[in-house]
């Protein structure tokens, strides 16, 4: 039986402990790994919440900033059990809930301050648990993106992790714009400030842009023994550099990812979707399960500002309860440049889609949180636009829904390592409309699964969007055998966590 050790940020498999695809892709693997008969331990940070029902196994204790620091590790019960998955969460005070689905800090002035100490402590504290064999004799280390990446640190340069060089080490890119910066010195949230008696090699970890500081993306693209992007198309695109807004590739990294690739360690290997133990809501409860969330959230403290917004889209959403539109197309993601810059820049674009779904009598449903600017974007396009409801919150429920009743899901993100969300309207039998672009060119093919648009410019590409979504449209309402068509093409679409994992087992783990 080979044993594994997932580091990660988040766990979906745990209740209140994902903010993206990562929490998914952290959840599936180690099931599919555990139906081969290996074993699995999964560790995530408690972020002071998560420990309060577990069970204690053990302190850790380490040295960090010169001091002498103890954390708690934890084992903790999963929303389902599988054999041979053990799910830890780890403690220390100081690794504190974000903003961010209450784990990831948003700090405006120096970003990744607050997150580093958090991941820098979470680490440590991971490097000394298996040094101790709370896991046992472990053969393969999966990291995931670059709250993970200070292991390879330790184990290259920390005397007291050199047994960390007896296990392979994989390093999976989920986003590769958020690569986890931070100064050498200087700084209380710096390397040399958290690890003043480790010797450094600068020119090794340093970023090429900002050469005082460590790049702990990097970090794992330099020191993993394999590399591993989320889908085939998004590996090439990286080896590329970006040349915004047209073009996201390397991020700046483009030359570490060559010499990975170069060196036979760089694979791109597609994600995998769940079509097993699915929790699916009723048909028919898209507007019911709105109003509840819009209901939930106005009773909660931290929503007051939004209170009158929450009420206004539950009133427009009464309309539709007794008279049902006869087209959705929907969105869910986070409110970010990577997922609506396209609407960022050209909102013009997004009214011109409210107008033509309105001739259909059709209704944009979006829902997510995110950053400031793009809420308070998309909260004035829903006071000026009846058609469209924006639901400016996290609801299971409503998202379950959103992607069982969308006749069109849409997904015109500038970049996109692999995505979840085709594949989970495409399971449903859903047409999507995406940007050619990363993983989404890799499950989604124009006229025969869905729909897709690009651009030799940003102004082509905006052009081919409105074109794409006319397109759709008309197929929708002249040519239903063709719909169908493409429907059913979608629903048949299978990306299983099976072959992406005997591909994992193949080329990642080395254990074909």
């Amino acid at each position: 039986m080979n044993n594994f050790l997932f580091v990660a940020a988040e766990n979906d498999a745990l209740p209140n402990c994902k903010a993206g695809g990562m929490g998914d892709v952290v959840r599936d693997v180690p099931r599919q790994i555990s139906e081969r008969g290996d074993k699995v331990h999964v560790i995530v940070p408690s972020y002071s919440r998560l420990h309060k029902d577990g069970l204690f196994k053990t302190n850790l204790n380490f040295y960090l900033r010169g001091l002498r620091y103890t954390a708690e590790l934890y084992e903790v019960k999963p929303k389902k059990e599988f054999p041979n998955i053990v799910h830890y969460v780890l403690h220390h005070p100081e690794i504190e809930p974000g903003d961010i689905a209450h784990i990831y800090h948003n700090d405006p002035e120096e970003p990744f301050y607050t997150d580093a100490i958090k991941y820098f402590i979470f680490c440590t504290a991971v490097a000394e648990a298996v040094k101790q064999g709370a896991f046992g004799e472990i053969d393969v280390v999966h990291l995931h993106d670059w709250h993970s990446s200070l292991l390879l640190f330790l184990r290259e340069y920390h005397p007291e992790y050199k047994n960390l060089k007896d296990i392979r080490f994989v390093y999976s890119i989920h986003n590769l714009a958020i690569q986890g910066i931070r100064p050498f010195d200087g700084n209380y949230s710096s390397i040399k400030n958290w690890f003043p008696t480790v010797p450094l090699d600068y020119q090794k970890l340093m970023d090429y842009r900002y050469q005082d500081c460590i790049n702990l993306m990097a970090v794992g693209i330099r020191f993993a023994d394999a590399v591993h992007t989320v889908s085939p198309s998004y590996k090439e695109d990286v080896l590329k550099p970006s040349s915004p807004p047209e073009f996201i590739g390397g991020e700046g990294l483009e030359k570490d990812l060559q010499k990975a690739d170069k060196e036979g360690r760089l694979f791109g290997i597609l994600n995998g979707c769940n079509y097993k133990n699915i929790n699916a809501e009723a048909k028919g409860q898209i507007y019911r399960n709105t109003v509840k969330a819009l209901f939930g959230w106005l009773q909660q403290e931290d929503k007051k500002y939004k209170a009158d917004f929450l009420a206004h889209t539950g009133e427009k959403i009464m309309d539709y309860v007794g008279n049902r539109p006869k087209f959705i197309a929907s969105s869910v993601a986070r409110l970010t440049e990577q997922k609506f810059y396209f609407f960022m820049r050209s909102p013009e674009a997004f009214v011109e889609i409210l107008k033509k779904l309105e001739k259909v009598d059709g209704i944009f449903m979006l829902l997510g949180t995110g950053a400031p600017e793009y809420e308070e974007l998309f909260r004035k396009l829903s006071y000026e636009h009846k058609n469209f409801i924006f639901t400016n919150g996290q609801s299971e429920s409503l998202i379950d829904s959103m992607y069982l009743e969308s006749d069109l899901y849409f997904m015109p993100s500038l970049f996109e390592p692999c995505g979840i969300s085709q594949m989970l309207a495409m399971r449903n039998g859903h047409p999507c409309l995406v940007h050619h672009t990363g993983g989404l060119k890799d499950t989604v093919e124009h006229m025969k699964t869905g729909f897709s648009f690009d651009g030799d410019s940003y102004d082509d590409k905006i052009k081919n969007m409105l074109k794409v979504m006319d397109e759709a449209l008309d197929v929708f309402e002249n040519d239903k055998p063709t719909w169908k068509k493409i429907q059913a093409a979608a629903k048949r679409k299978r990306f299983t966590w099976k072959k992406s994992v005997d591909a994992y087992y193949d080329l990642l783990y080395d254990m074909a």
